[in-house]
């Protein structure tokens, strides 16, 4: 049945809810630190706010691999939906920062397991001749929905506040649960759990540790890269003395780029081997932040910023089609579970190392840091990404 299977044949049953939901998690991105904001908590306190989506879904990714594998795809994906719905509602109705924060932890965790199960899903029904492009497509309708997220959630907010944009990401989530309900069952869910009975998160984790310890640390550095670019772009242009409305021109630019590239960057991962595309997406990010610091204006820095974004979008779906090529047959869930935590584990120490190093030295050397680790990381992706297809693994 896998070799039947088409990127047209996905597109209503995977890729259309992920881009609703992607689109929901845009529309809340910009407007979640003015929400704790609007029930007085400082500068620093909102930070802690919009930083818990992240921790919720570092939290989330080992648990969400557990749910996926006893439960299947697609009732973990509707489980995420109901507790995402629920944790807005609680941050519309929030009356203190912890709640709101709360809320935002939810919709963290509900994202771990909708990133998990989508993944999943591609990695047991695509065959591998097909793999990088499903995935990289995944990617980028989700990159696709969150950049079209903030002005959609722009236009809720303008007509109904700060919780038009909750609202939306609710109506987004019970969207794709409405198309996920439509569709038929998958003949595959469930598999996993009957070879052989319930597979244990941790048991899998330790059975493959080497790759983990090897080739997980790669993509803990890719995601530290990917997730810094994010900040520091910013960063820089307010250290140079660019306003907001510059600041979010360049980003926006930067970004269309991104998101433009993720077909090409999966068609040539198919064609040409995973790390044709890996090595120098790590390359050109890491020479970009080592070129940030020689920018002093709007036209340089979108320059590094344009490069940036080409950087970070031929590596489009590099980190999820790697997690299948190596995911074992039985366990898998609980395998890709362990996987997105060292990418998330990344994801999240990019900025908080970005953040240390410029309270404690200065902005320019966090910055050539992040190049530097870039650079590293391109290293250990050409060291240990598989050449040739994997063979079926074992539990």
């Amino acid at each position: 049945m896998s070799t039947q299977v088409t990127l047209r044949s996905l597109g209503v049953r995977v890729y259309l809810p992920s881009l609703l939901y992607g689109v929901g998690q845009g529309a809340i991105a910009p407007i979640v630190a003015l929400s704790a904001r609007d029930l007085g908590a400082s500068v620093g306190s909102a930070s802690l706010v919009v930083a818990a989506a992240g921790v919720g879904q570092l939290v989330g990714d080992l648990p969400a691999g557990a749910l996926a594998g006893r439960i299947g795809e697609r009732r973990a994906m509707l489980a995420a939906s109901a507790l995402v719905v629920g944790a807005l509602g609680a941050c519309m109705l929030a009356s203190t920062e912890w709640l709101l924060a709360l809320g935002i932890f939810c919709t963290g965790l509900a994202g771990a397991v909708w990133g998990l199960a989508r993944q999943a899903y591609l990695a047991e029904v695509v065959p591998f001749h097909l793999r990088a492009r499903a995935m990289s497509t995944l990617g980028g309708v989700q990159r696709i929905g969150m950049f079209a997220g903030p002005f959609l959630g722009a236009l809720a907010v303008r007509v109904w506040g700060t919780d038009g944009a909750y609202g939306l990401h609710a109506a987004t989530a019970v969207l794709a649960g409405l198309l996920l309900l439509a569709m038929p069952e998958p003949a595959h869910e469930g598999r996993a759990v009957h070879a052989g009975g319930p597979v244990r998160t941790l048991d899998v984790a330790r059975s493959h540790a080497s790759v983990l310890r090897t080739l997980g640390m790669g993509a803990l550095l890719v995601g530290a890269v990917r997730a810094s670019r994010q900040v520091v772009i910013p960063l820089w242009a307010d250290s140079i003395g660019l306003d907001a409305a510059s600041t979010s021109l360049i980003f926006g630019i930067a970004g269309s780029v991104d998101m433009l590239l993720f077909y090409p960057a999966g068609r040539v991962m198919d064609r040409r081997g995973r790390a044709f595309v890996a090595v120098p997406s790590m390359v050109i990010l890491g020479l970009a932040h080592l070129l940030l610091p020689m920018t002093h204006h709007a036209v340089t820095l979108a320059g590094v910023a344009l490069l940036m974004g080409f950087g970070n979008g031929i590596g489009s779906g590099i980190i999820m089609t790697l997690g299948a090529d190596v995911s074992p047959l039985v366990g898998r869930t609980a395998f890709l579970g362990a996987w997105r935590l060292c990418a998330d584990a990344g994801n999240s120490a990019g900025p908080l190392v970005i953040g240390a190093v410029s309270a404690s030295v200065a902005l320019g050397p966090a910055v050539l840091l992040m190049g530097g680790v870039g650079l590293v990381g391109a290293v250990l992706m050409g060291r240990w990404i598989p050449r040739h297809a994997p063979a079926p693994a074992g539990p």
